[in-house]
């Protein structure tokens, strides 16, 4: 449920750069237009107001006049509301739900795994790669040999959702990544870095302070 929080001039959005969850939300919100006062945050030392607004202590975070947004996926979708001048909400709601389920869901425990071996040593490396390949990795494969998008011709949010984690995962060996049997993936993803709407969103903010 929203909390009630103190009215603002502008929305106050509490972030940090490299998280996946982060830049989707940061994406939305730079799509739609919207201006915000931008507070980058220190995982170590997160500022007091961002945890009264979200005790969970996880970005993003986003002010409104009236409520406080810390799931990423309501941000987006609060962003969209808002002005979706290119369409990303038009497409199949149901196989939109399907890809973000499956996506941060058991994909993004596989690329916790991955990424971070050491904090998972019961878990076989080669094995956790495979099962990401084949339940993530191959299906995007397949959706995007048929289109440009894995909903279409056109980019819609389900894209830019799935983006950073897919860009995360790449990162963490990008030359073996490069070899995988994904060429389209492989395409889409550069297409997204490659992007000004991201390109944007990843400039540097100093670290905000109470």
């Amino acid at each position: 449920m929203p909390l009630k929080i103190s009215s603002h001039l502008k929305p106050i959005l509490y972030s940090y750069r490299r998280c996946p969850y982060a830049m989707r939300a940061r994406m939305a919100l730079k799509y739609a237009g919207i201006v915000i006062e931008h507070r980058e945050i220190e995982l170590r030392n997160k500022p007091q107001s961002m945890l009264q607004a979200s005790p969970k202590g996880t970005v993003p975070v986003l002010c409104l006049d009236d409520v406080v947004l810390d799931q990423s996926l309501d941000i987006m979708h609060w962003a969209i509301k808002q002005s979706d001048p290119y369409g990303w909400k038009n497409v199949d709601d149901e196989i939109a739900q399907a890809w973000i389920d499956k996506n941060d869901g058991r994909f993004k425990t596989l690329l916790d795994q991955y990424k971070y071996p050491n904090r998972f040593p019961e878990m076989e490396p080669e094995a956790v790669l495979d099962e990401a390949l084949q339940m993530m990795l191959m299906p995007m494969e397949t959706a995007l040999q048929h289109s440009q998008y894995l909903l279409g011709e056109k980019i819609s949010w389900v894209d830019v959702a799935i983006f950073p984690f897919i860009r995360q995962f790449s990162m963490v060996d990008a030359k073996r990544f490069e070899e995988f049997p994904i060429p389209a993936v492989n395409k889409w993803l550069t297409q997204h870095l490659d992007s000004e709407l991201f390109n944007t969103v990843m400039q540097k903010h100093p670290v905000w302070l109470d």
